[in-house]
């Protein structure tokens, strides 16, 4: 079962106002291609591949926040409470078993009444704009689509937003299978909002992959 770690003290004491779809942030794994926590990578201007995946969010007015975290969490833990993000943490005792484990792990904590979908990105995937954020997030409240995420040239992209009807299928979904199953079984026409934005389909996973995200113009500092 998913530890919480709560931020931000308003959330405790003001359910009632808190945002219909929360956020999700899946930043568990032990990022091994890597060969360290991507969560904490520099990404230019101060920030990290998590802070600012986390003011992303804020600026497209998403309010309540989750990051699932396993591998080694104090350190990102330590890192938001300096900066002062106000963001609630899961921390996965499972996340070896895969990112399904991560997901239910931030289902678990984001699922109460009056929640109708919730919106799930990666770390790994840093430069995705507010504007796209938003669109998706309009297009779920325009339509009411089971699975909502952003797509160019056939491509699908982050972040993906799921009805709170799926949330038990991903619970009951076979580990071994992921969350590929659930979505693919769900997703409509209707749910895909096309975008022109490379930041949702960039996936950061290796050491190269993110020297040349440097080289195209994103500081160490």
């Amino acid at each position: 079962m998913a530890r919480l770690y709560t931020l931000d003290s308003r959330l405790s004491t003001l359910d009632s106002r808190l945002p219909m779809i929360p956020a999700i942030v899946l930043a568990a794994g032990r990022s091994t291609r890597m060969g360290r926590a991507k969560a904490l990578l520099p990404i230019g201007s101060g920030e990290t591949f998590l802070s600012r995946i986390v003011r992303t969010l804020r600026d497209a007015e998403v309010d309540d926040v989750v990051v699932v975290i396993g591998h080694e969490p104090q350190e990102i833990i330590a890192d938001v409470e300096r900066r002062g993000l106000a963001v609630r943490f899961a921390v996965n005792p499972d996340f070896d078993k895969g990112q399904l484990s991560s997901l239910v792990a931030g289902l678990t904590v984001i699922d109460r009444p009056g929640v109708v979908a919730s919106l799930i990105t990666l770390v790994d995937v840093p430069l995705v704009s507010a504007t796209t954020v938003r669109a998706v997030i309009d297009r779920y409240l325009a339509t009411r689509a089971s699975v909502v995420r952003p797509v160019a040239n056939g491509r699908h992209g982050h972040p993906v937003i799921f009805d709170r009807a799926l949330f038990d299928r991903f619970r009951a979904a076979d580990p071994a299978l992921g969350a590929k199953v659930v979505v693919r079984q769900h997703a409509s026409a209707q749910g895909e909002v096309e975008v022109s934005d490379a930041g949702a389909f960039l996936d950061i996973d290796t050491p190269d992959e993110y020297e040349e995200l440097l080289r195209k113009g994103f500081g160490r500092t």
